[in-house]
């Protein structure tokens, strides 16, 4: 299919979870090659290795290794794609412990434009394979994977704290100190939207602005209760829900926010650091969401994520703290202007904090001038690699990196 594809150019595109905010699994007068019949997963538990093919979900992932107390880091919603999360660099729970999921990418096989079969890896292909760990699909198809496995569950200390976005700024602010000293194992993500009908939550606060605080403790349960007591304990916490849980249910958890048909937009920043001149920009556009599925979300990353190099990977971002992707998610057409121009009001009003990069996977399809951007330092070296591999930009539906020259 590549070679037909590149000798009558036509149009490729790939798909793999089809998860992408781009939409760029599928393409017009073009040919689309799906990958969602590929999805062995094949564990060694005792090498702490598992080989994945690329039409698996996270979740598909994540029953097959927890079968062996064991997981990939990856994201943080069991119905995304592996491959497309992987090649753009992928964090999530784990990442703070573990690096991210390019960081545990031992191998790969890839079919290059040329229709060849390669192994890219540390010994063989290298430059390939610092390619694929952040570079997207620009460099050939991935048909296999091979990870490294840690250790995880089956029950792991997770769940949310939520409060009224009244209290917010005060909330923020002492997280953003708690974040400076915790382990490595704990991961708190801040969230900002309208409160879900959840049944742990009072029906008078349906609907109504709410902060909540996700978190996951990767390691012994009663060592989290410790790094989260002074979190849990400061502020009027609406509801705490923060318990054992399985970790496999853990990671599907915020699945039924992501509704089949929604409309959805997004715009993204790293941040290095949550001043208060920030937050209070945040607070300021949580107030006016446009629909009550719209949300403004904040990923802690440090820990093992930022001790990785930058050059080491083609992900560069290695000094982001802080990850913020505004979820403009809406089911009717007629506020498509209104929900859209909201994102980008507040994308701009916090532009001033952030460093100017971006996480590719959360980039849309008219923001293909910030691709300087989510390659940083790396875009030279990865044009010179996609000279190699794909030098007529055969793979070009994705975030989009030209051949050198």
């Amino acid at each position: 299919a590549v070679r037909f594809a590149a000798e009558h150019d036509v149009v490729l595109s790939v798909r793999s979870g089809g998860h992408n905010i781009a939409g760029n699994a599928v393409c017009d007068g073009g040919m689309m090659i799906s990958l969602a019949r590929m999805t062995s997963v094949r564990v060694d538990p005792s090498a702490r290795r598992a080989w994945v093919e690329p039409g698996n979900t996270l979740g598909d992932v994540d029953r097959e290794t927890q079968a062996h107390g064991l997981a990939v880091p990856t994201g943080i919603n069991s119905t995304t794609g592996i491959a497309g999360l992987t090649l753009g660099g992928g964090f999530g729970w784990l990442s703070r412990a573990h690096g991210m999921t390019v960081d545990n990418l031992v191998s790969a096989d890839v079919v290059t434009a040329a229709g060849e079969l390669v192994r890219a890896s540390a010994e063989e292909n290298p430059d390939l394979f610092w390619a694929i760990r952040g570079g997207g699909g620009n460099f050939g198809i991935v048909t296999a994977f091979e990870f490294t496995l840690h250790p995880i569950g089956p029950e792991v200390l997770a769940g949310l704290m939520v409060y009224p976005l009244a209290d917010a700024r005060d909330v923020l602010r002492h997280y953003r100190e708690f974040c400076a000293q915790a382990p490595d194992e704990l991961t708190v993500w801040a969230v900002m939207r309208k409160a879900p009908p959840l049944p742990f939550l009072p029906e008078d606060v349906h609907g109504t602005d709410v902060l909540v605080l996700a978190t996951m403790f990767a390691g012994d349960m009663t060592d989290g209760e410790l790094a989260l007591a002074p979190l849990r304990t400061f502020g009027r916490a609406i509801a705490d829900v923060i318990g054992p849980h399985p970790f496999i249910a853990f990671q599907a958890a915020f699945d039924p926010l992501l509704t089949p048909g929604s409309r959805n937009y997004w715009k993204s920043h790293d941040f290095l650091a949550l001043s208060d001149e920030l937050i209070d920009t945040l607070l300021e556009y949580a107030r006016t969401m446009p629909d009550p599925q719209c949300e403004v979300f904040i990923a802690q990353m440090g820990g093992a994520t930022n001790r990785v190099p930058a050059d080491a990977t083609a992900y560069p971002h290695r000094d982001a703290e802080y990850i913020m992707n505004v979820h403009g998610r809406w089911d009717d057409p007629a506020t498509d202007e209104q929900c859209i121009a909201w994102c980008r009001e507040l994308f701009g009003a916090a532009a001033p904090h952030a460093t100017g990069g971006v996480y590719v996977n959360f980039m849309t399809e008219e923001e293909r001038e910030r691709v300087p951007s989510a390659y940083g330092e790396s875009l030279q070296r990865l044009r010179e690699v996609k000279r190699v591999y794909d030098p007529g930009n055969l793979f070009r539906m994705n975030q989009n990196i030209l051949p050198a020259n």
